[in-house]
């Protein structure tokens, strides 16, 4: 184990202990690589042996969020759905050290995540759980929705933060990326998408109903699943967490992120909706929710774009290639199924021909490709 790995367990004990006035012994310690988490056993003396989640704060490749600000997000938010919401959709906090960086959970065992079951066995194999993680995503903003007061008097009170720099603080410099970009490509955005884009902008930093708490990385890699029977699902990683549009979170049911070639599957924003308007009526109307998803799939789609000379440098055959093809053709399918954003749409459609011929080894039949389709590093 590393220096910084060593000293952990006798810490776990030492925090667990001050937590629960008596002693308290690590008597197992199992790493949980590539992250700073470790599964802790620990001796239960007369009573059976408990498991928890250690988890520890590192240098993030997001610098513009210091290790102190994540633990002290992470424990405000687990604990502001735990204690004030009463919601069972994340792991409980149950000690924490602000001063080290290191936090203790409740482990979520024998739940898995559930990326590791759709690379390993395809999505077809997984439909319940897949339902199961839209539908999390939709409660967790259902019951969310309308308490950013309550988080963030919780969160102000461990140190500061701002409402406002959470909700639109980091919209307009990865749209700014994307359009830098489109020059390049041969598609320049037309006026009439630029002021759809403004609008587009307007939206999601000032998401009125859809205000709702997000932990900012709704991938299938950051929800656990149990792997047969029971689609009882958690959500972890709340480090980064914070009010947003909600439906910015839903862009990952519509468009490939990171991981995936594809993913769309109408069942899926289905669940997603329908747990969401449960404490959100607006996502009830048509046109109002449909010009926020669409906005969000539109404004993800820029971002990615801005990767653009990355992608570029990256030989042929790259899965990076097709999947940036298919996250501007997914956003542009979603914003014309909701009849919105349509001179972006349009002109994501161009940007997405262009690169089909700049890279013919990306010009591939797309609805040919199952959702959840892994990109191959």
């Amino acid at each position: 184990m590393t220096a910084e790995v060593i000293g952990r367990p006798a810490d776990v004990a030492s925090l667990l202990s001050r937590h629960r006035c008596g002693p308290v012994t690590v008597v197992g310690w199992e790493p949980v690589p590539p992250w700073a988490v470790a599964r802790a056993r620990l001796d239960g003396g007369p009573r059976p042996a408990e498991q928890v989640i250690a988890k520890w704060t590192r240098p993030h490749t997001n610098r513009t969020r210091t290790s102190a600000w994540r633990i002290r997000t992470e424990l405000a938010a687990l604990r502001f759905l735990s204690d004030d919401l009463a919601l069972d959709l994340a792991p409980r906090a149950l000690a924490c050290d602000l001063a080290t960086g290191l936090i203790v959970l409740t482990d979520l065992a024998p739940r898995v995540p559930l990326d590791q079951l759709l690379r390993a066995d395809g999505s077809s194999a997984h439909t319940t759980r897949l339902a199961a993680f839209a539908r999390a995503r939709g409660e967790l903003h259902s019951a969310t929705a309308g308490r950013a007061e309550t988080y963030y008097a919780r969160r102000s009170a461990l140190g500061p933060i701002s409402l406002a720099e959470d909700v639109s603080g980091h919209l307009a410099e990865p749209v700014e990326k994307g359009r830098g970009q489109t020059t390049a490509l041969g598609a320049p955005i037309s006026d009439r998408a630029e002021r759809e884009l403004a609008t587009m902008l307007q939206e999601l930093a000032e998401p009125g109903p859809f205000l709702a708490l997000s932990n900012r990385d709704p991938e299938a890699n950051n929800v656990l699943v149990h792997a047969s029977g029971d689609p009882d699902v958690r959500l972890i990683d709340f480090e980064f967490a914070g009010y947003a549009h909600a439906l910015r979170d839903a862009v990952s049911l519509h468009v490939p992120g990171p991981g995936w070639l594809w993913v769309y599957d109408d069942d899926l924003a289905a669940e997603y909706r329908r747990a969401l308007a449960r404490g959100v009526p607006e996502a009830e109307d048509d046109r109002r929710y449909g010009f926020g998803l669409a906005a969000a799939c539109m404004h993800y789609a820029l971002a990615r774009l801005g990767r653009l000379p990355t992608v570029e440098a990256r030989p042929p055959g790259h899965d990076s290639r097709p999947q940036l093809v298919a996250t501007l053709e997914a956003a542009a399918r979603t914003a014309e199924a909701h009849g919105a954003l349509p001179h972006l749409a349009g002109w994501a459609r161009q940007a997405a021909a262009r690169l089909r011929r700049r890279w013919p080894d990306a010009d591939l039949d797309l609805d040919a490709v199952p959702p959840y389709t892994p990109r191959r590093p």
